[in-house]
């Protein structure tokens, strides 16, 4: 029985070093053990060549995507408005964000509400076009037999005049580009605004002012580099990078490597057409998407999904990057002369507010990642955010729904830390046993099996009831590491933001100890081994904590607590010392 419980500790001691070695691979951009090269799609195709956007040099200090396989050719018209294209800046409640004249692009994004975590007295900035980053919304048009010729991002447009700033009063402010007429066809982009949320809503008006008719696409598309956000740990990694969503293919994250796979000739492992889905750019607490509404008792708009990968080089620094894209494109069907074709997207760049998303678009709200305890993180942050209404405060919360879990399991507790108060209380006969019979081993297991019987005791009912709590502990650890309601969210003294670490390491160093005083209050084992690995494995396992966001450490160190008053009550109540 010895031998079994120091093989289970063993497992446990192996398992949580391998976890950490396959999190630093993934954050040092090496392949996971947990993300296996993906198998190629057992049906469907790649867009034919030309048929979708793909990722070229652009014509600014970065990489952009256009509609084909070279550089689009810049109509002479565009020329002579090149000079007066703009950047503007647009101010509501929530963003300010830039837009440029230049395809008419959103290629800045700051958020008013949410700080930087390296400077508090800075915005946070999701989409940014700089030599040191690109992140970047496009749209534009190609032609329904694939190549350029139409109005797209790389088209220089003009911005009509407006207010930039939603007034007081006003609940959505307009900024609507304009571009010249590239092969006949004009295209008129309109963003709105609104007070309150995140959701921009995009109106293309495509004007054909040729004299035949013409069957454009439109297309929608989310471009970054590869580079994960700043402010990740070693010690636990989160997913950066595109996913796709359709009724039938799910919620499927494509990471970069996989997109450079089907670049190489693979076969995309998701959905190519569909009447439904959207796509979208995630990482750590934020997200883009570009999102179609169905339409009200019509036919469901057919699109194509495709993604696109570049190597491009920074003139500016000389550096090579990878450049990534997704997208969708959207047949608008056939305009006559003189027509117009309206067509109406939503873009969603923001945080990744779980109660917001939900209400977006079906399956928006599966962007934030909560690993593979999804059915019980779900509930537990249902129930953070209740005592949040209550409470006031994120930190409280966190303390008040460990104390609801242990709560909940404190029967199974009582009877784990019961069965720990036994093997102590006989820990010293077993002890004597051990050093009496230690030159015959199978006669030291037979003894040790009669002590149990005799005591009634169960060397793994300490254990099990532990192991079958440990989804849910895992799960509350997902919630924590995910909700970007964490960010900046203060608790007590000098804990002024739970999503960073403790700047003085007061709660690792609580933690560490606590670990230590649950460790003295367990029966040591009789192995001389095992019993040194109880006590350095608290020790292992605290460097971790000093790096860990604070929420994370306070959740651990709250039920530690509570674990150790728990076991000392019932230690004393059995008279074990």
């Amino acid at each position: 029985m010895t031998d079994i419980r120091r093989t289970i500790l063993w497992v446990v001691f192996s398992a949580s070093l391998f976890l950490i070695w396959d999190a630093w691979n993934k954050h040092s951009g090496q392949p996971s053990f947990f993300s296996p090269t993906p198998r190629p799609a057992a049906a469907g195709h790649a867009p034919a060549p030309g048929s979708a956007p793909s990722l070229v040099p652009g014509t600014g200090s970065v990489a952009t995507a256009t509609p084909t396989s070279a550089t689009p050719a810049v109509p002479a018209a565009s020329a002579v408005m090149a000079a007066t294209t703009e950047k503007v800046t647009v101010t509501t409640d929530l963003v300010k964000a830039t837009l440029d004249g230049h395809g008419g692009e959103i290629d800045r994004m700051e958020f008013l509400k949410q700080a930087d975590p390296f400077d508090r007295k800075r915005n946070e900035v999701l989409f940014d076009e700089s030599p040191e980053r690109l992140y970047v919304a496009q749209t534009g048009l190609v032609p329904a037999a694939g190549g350029s010729g139409l109005p797209n991002h790389h088209t220089p447009m003009q911005l009509v005049p407006g207010p930039r700033t939603l007034a007081p009063d006003a609940d959505s402010l307009d900024v609507k580009f304009e571009s010249p007429s590239v092969g006949g066809v004009k295209l008129v982009k309109t963003y709105t605004f609104h007070r309150g949320t995140y959701v921009i809503d995009v109106k293309h008006e495509v004007v054909n002012d040729s004299a035949v008719a013409v069957d454009p696409r439109l297309y929608f598309q989310l471009v970054r580099d590869g580079n994960a956000p700043p402010g990740g740990s070693s010690f636990y990694s989160t997913f950066t990078g595109p996913a796709i969503y359709t009724d039938s293919g799910k919620f499927k994250k494509l990471d970069f490597k996989t997109i450079e796979k089907h670049e190489a000739g693979d076969k995309p492992d998701h959905e190519i057409n569909s009447d439904n889905g959207w796509i979208a750019m995630v990482q750590h607490y934020f997200a883009s998407a570009w999102l179609i509404d169905p339409p009200a008792g019509g036919a469901r708009q057919t699109r194509e999904y495709f993604t696109a990968k570049a190597d491009v080089v920074n003139p500016a620094t000389g550096a090579k990057a990878h450049v990534y894209s997704i997208g969708m494109l959207v047949p608008l069907g056939s305009i006559a002369p003189g027509q117009t074709k309206t067509f109406v997207a939503k873009l969603f760049a923001g945080p990744q507010e779980e109660d917001r998303l939900s209400v977006l678009a079906p399956g928006l709200e599966l962007v934030k990642d909560y690993g593979i305890f999804k059915i019980l993180a779900e509930p537990l942050f249902w129930l953070m955010t209740q005592l949040h209404k209550v409470l006031g405060n994120w930190g409280w919360s966190i303390v008040g729904l460990v104390v609801l879990l242990k709560i909940a399991f404190y029967w199974l507790n009582a009877k784990a830390y019961g069965s720990m108060a036994k093997m102590k209380a006989i820990n010293p006969k077993i002890m004597e046993m051990r050093e009496r019979l230690k030159d015959k081993p199978q006669q030291m297991q037979q003894e040790m099996m009669r002590i149990y019987r005799e005591e009634k005791v169960n060397p793994l009912g300490g254990c099990l009831p532990i192991v079958a709590q440990m989804p849910f502990f895992i799960s509350l650890y997902w919630v924590l590491l995910s909700s970007v309601e964490m960010r900046n969210a203060p608790w007590i003294g000098w804990i002024t933001d739970l999503s960073a670490k403790d700047p003085y390491f007061i709660l690792p160093l609580l933690m560490t100890g606590t670990s230590l005083l649950q460790t003295w209050l367990n029966p040591t084992p009789p192995d001389p081994i095992q019993a040194r690995m109880m006590w350095i494995m608290p020790l292992i396992f605290s460097v971790m904590f000093f790096v860990f966001p604070a929420g994370l450490v306070l959740y651990w160190l709250t039920n530690n607590i509570l674990s150790i008053a728990q076991q000392y009550v019932i230690n004393k109540r059995l008279g074990v010392t």
